[in-house]
Parts: C-alpha cells; structure tokens; sequence
C-alpha cells in the first residue's frame, strides 16, 4: 500500500509511526514503526526514526506490504498465568507446549495471542506486530517465568538489560547421569549447526559467545536436579551445552543421545524451567525478584527419580529443592 503526503499544521508535533497508523487503515502503530525502521518509509527523503515528530511541510512517502496474518493478531482467551502486572511489565509463568510467538507453523494459539486478549493495549508495544513486548522467549516446551514490556519505554530498557545481561535468569533442570561436578560452568560458543539446520550446537567457528553455570541441588541414580545460570541467551543455549558434556536434559529428543532420540519417551517433554528472574524495573528502577515452582510434570518426573513418587508431591518437591538428601 503507497502513500505520499504532505504534513499540515495540525498534524505538526505528533509521532511519524501514529501519522501512518492513522494514515493507512488496517495498520497497526507497530507495523507503520516496523515499516520506518526498514526504511519502507520515508521523510523528504530522508531516514527517520518511528518517533520523529513531523513538521508542517513534511513529505511522507513510501510503501507498506501488509500481509494477511499481519493485519489480524487474532486475540485468545485462554487462561494466562500472570505472576506480576502493572502500567509498565508483565510477568507471565508460561505453561510448557506454548509457542510464544506466532510464527512459521503457529498463526495463532501463542502466549502473544493471549496475552494481546488480557491486556489489549499491548499491540501498540514494539515494531513487530508479531511480537508485542516481547523481550526475550522460552522453548515451546520450557515452562516459567518470561518478562514482557507494556510500554515502548519499558520495551527499550529491558531490550538493553537484556543485552547487557543485567537480567538474572536461573532455571532448573534435570539431566542424565549422576557424576556432573556438584558446580561447575561451561563457556563454549553456540551457533547453528553445520548440516542440521533447525538445530544448534556448540561451533568454535560461527558461534556466538554463550555462558551456562549450574548448581547440583539433588543426585539420584542416574540423573541429577540442577540450578542453572544462564549469563547469555543463545537459542536452546541450556540444552546445547549439556548435552556436549554429555548430560543431556531428560526428554529432550534433539539434543539427546541418539539411542534415546526416537522411541516412545519416559518423559513428557524436555525437563527445564525457567524458575527465577531478578531484573531492575524499568520506571522504578527496583530491583524486582520473582520464583514460581515447575509444573505438575516436573515434579512427578522428579519425584520417581527419588522413588518418592507415592508421597506428597509438593513435600518431596520443598525437600528435593532445599537440597536436603531424599
């Protein structure tokens, strides 16, 4: 869709990105941002940022491709776990088996669509209609804990406490084998595999620089429950680097010894979850701590490794987590 306009007095002042939303019908304030960022837009001729403020005289000219799937973000009404919420971030414990974006295979049915539903005004946030607020992302099977910007300045900053690994996320994980070192920390790069190109792995050659600690908190007779610190965010950057010490993560059938990747599975899913976040708010600049326990799985899994399964699930998973023998 073309446009080619010239600003009057009365439209002087406000924001480019609101000028083209108002401008083209069907075009959300994120996709016009989207558009003036690629350079799809232009003032004068020239390269503007989203938030120019236009002048009187101003010629905005250019083209915005409009997909179908772009111009609906259809809403889902399904129950969301919301941990935290105010005027500024969303604090969401993802369920596993959620994607959280729409994307190549999953138009719809999203933590995005979801959250769009309970929180309406989250569709302005951002430059990628897809993508409102989101900040970083979960596996489609990791379950916890996933911070999301309600605002284009609460989007900003967490984007570059992200970047600068201001975020502290600690996740949980049970892995095979039980002679892990009680702590360590694996420093290898992560970049995409050389001939699997859906999966990752650690590459000396392409790789970015991804950093993964841990913490033994129980071992049982072949696979331990660990704390893991993720320092850097590489995709599936947990699951890579275990499974190249040779402790892959319970129920992960692509990074997995290759007896175990096909078959019927013990488990029902990749065992790993995103237990806790620590980052700074950013309106308050508060220091914002939050945990949320793992799903019903995770601690069934966890608690018939410790033969324990005919007890309290919630007792043994407060005993396990402690750190206390089972």
């Amino acid at each position: 869709m073309k446009i080619d306009f010239i600003i009057s007095l009365p439209s002087a002042g406000q924001r480019l990105d609101t000028i083209v939303s108002q401008t083209l019908p069907m075009c959300p304030r994120s996709r016009a941002a989207a558009a003036i960022n690629n350079q799809e837009i232009r003032v004068s001729g020239q390269r503007k940022r989203p938030g120019y403020r236009v002048k009187k005289g101003d010629r905005v000219f250019g083209e915005i491709r409009l997909e179908q799937d772009e111009k609906i973000l259809e809403p889902d009404s399904q129950p969301l776990d919301v941990v935290h919420s105010d005027s500024h971030i969303i604090l969401v414990n993802k369920p596993a088996g959620l994607v959280v974006h729409p994307g190549a295979g999953h138009g719809d049915n999203t933590l995005v669509n979801r959250l769009i539903h309970h929180f309406p005004d989250l569709d302005q946030v951002g430059t990628d209609p897809t993508r409102p607020g989101i900040v970083h992302r979960l596996d489609k099977d990791t379950s916890g804990l996933i911070l999301v910007a309600r605002t284009r300045h609460s989007l900003e900053f967490l984007q570059k406490e992200f970047k600068y690994h201001r975020v502290k996320k600690t996740y949980l994980a049970l892995v095979s084998g039980r002679d892990l070192a009680g702590t360590g920390e694996v420093d290898r790069p992560v970049g995409r595999h050389p001939t699997h190109r859906k999966r990752m792995c650690v590459n000396v050659d392409t790789g970015r620089h991804a950093r993964t600690g841990w913490q033994v908190l129980q071992r049982f007779d072949n696979a331990c429950l660990v704390s893991v610190q993720l320092y850097t965010g590489r995709t599936h950057q947990i699951r890579v680097h275990f499974y190249d010490m040779d402790s892959p993560l319970l129920g992960d059938r692509t990074y997995q010894f290759r007896r175990n990747r096909t078959g019927r599975q013990a488990y029902p899913r990749h065992m790993l979850h995103a237990w806790q976040i620590e980052f700074n708010h950013p309106y308050s600049g508060q220091k914002f701590r939050f945990a949320v326990d793992p799903p019903k799985d995770f601690i069934r899994v966890a608690a018939s490794l410790a033969h324990r399964v005919s007890d309290d699930a919630q007792k043994v998973w407060e005993q396990l987590i402690s750190g206390r023998p089972v």
